[in-house]
């Protein structure tokens, strides 16, 4: 059985190997089939897949409970596109492309509320830096 060992991913992924296997407990990563002595055999799907979770965790700072919900809200998705593509032309394709655009609302909703959380952090952080340069300009005004 050909695949990619975990030492591999791990390079091609900027992973660790203990994170790529904690990914796999927690049911962040399929699990991949196993080599006929235990090993884990990844496929190229594995790496990429890691990367797309890796860049939803950096890029929008998910938690991994945000993540998980996330991947699962891709997982559905997927599958909802794959529905919606079998019953093209038949009376079932509203019915599927409304479960499409409630998905993808929801991934919406994630990253929406991503946004403003950053947001709101930002509004403190200048708020805090600004009564600190007014401070320290009361300061300077003493001194002299």
């Amino acid at each position: 059985m050909d695949g990619l060992k975990i030492d591999e991913v791990a390079k091609q992924s900027g992973l660790t190997k203990r994170t790529i296997r904690y990914y796999e407990q927690i049911g962040i990563l399929p699990s991949p089939p196993r080599s006929e002595g235990g090993f884990r055999l990844y496929s190229q799907e594995h790496v990429d897949f890691l990367k797309k979770i890796t860049n939803a965790k950096e890029v929008l700072g998910f938690t991994l409970q945000e993540l998980q919900e996330f991947i699962t809200l891709s997982y559905m998705l997927e599958l909802q596109r794959m529905d919606y593509r079998k019953v093209k032309g038949t009376s079932l394709q509203k019915e599927k492309l409304e479960k499409v655009y409630h998905t993808v609302n929801e991934q919406l909703e994630l990253i929406e509320q991503k946004k403003k959380n950053i947001l709101k952090l930002e509004t403190d952080l200048v708020s805090l830096r600004d009564r600190a340069k007014e401070a320290l300009i009361r300061f300077e005004k003493e001194e002299t």
